[in-house]
């Protein structure tokens, strides 16, 4: 007895007008789900750089060997949050900073003669859709002034 074999075709029937429509809504939904990422992924920044002297100020030339460097070109930052970019939640600021650059030093200046010399402060934010973050950092040289005896003069040999 031979077997026969059945075959059985597929034919695939036009979309109809509902079917195009449905997927004409789920590529749009698509495109703007994609859109809607992007934007909200995306944002801007902005920076400024400031060269300020400290508040106080002394008289002490840094010309002669009358100090040594304890650090060069430390730094320290601070960061804040804004909602929306206008509603403040921290703050950055130079204090906050300054603190940090001293507490990344390792070491307690505490007693010395210490200094900051050549301060830069940057200050930065990045914006996004829902908050921005604000960051100050400042760099600067942390030297110590040691005193210097008095050249003797040739007159008193």
């Amino acid at each position: 007895m031979k077997s026969k074999i059945l075959s059985i075709a597929v034919y695939r029937l036009p979309a109809t007008a509902t079917d195009i429509g449905k997927m004409k809504t789920m590529k749009l939904l698509m495109v703007a789900g994609i859109a809607c990422a992007a934007v909200l992924f995306t944002g801007c920044a902005s920076n400024t750089t400031e060269l300020n002297s400290p508040s106080t100020q002394t008289a002490v030339s840094l010309s002669q060997n009358n100090f040594r460097i304890i650090k060069a070109g430390a730094i320290g930052t601070s960061h804040g949050f804004r909602l929306l970019g206008i509603i403040p939640f921290a703050e950055a600021n130079e204090t906050q900073a300054r603190a940090d650059l001293y507490q990344n030093l390792g070491k307690s200046l505490e007693g010395k003669s210490a200094a900051l010399a050549n301060t830069t402060y940057a200050k930065s934010t990045v914006y996004l859709i829902l908050f921005s973050v604000p960051k100050v950092t400042v760099e600067a040289d942390v030297v110590e002034y040691i005193s210097v005896p008095p050249a003797s003069s040739p007159a008193a040999h």
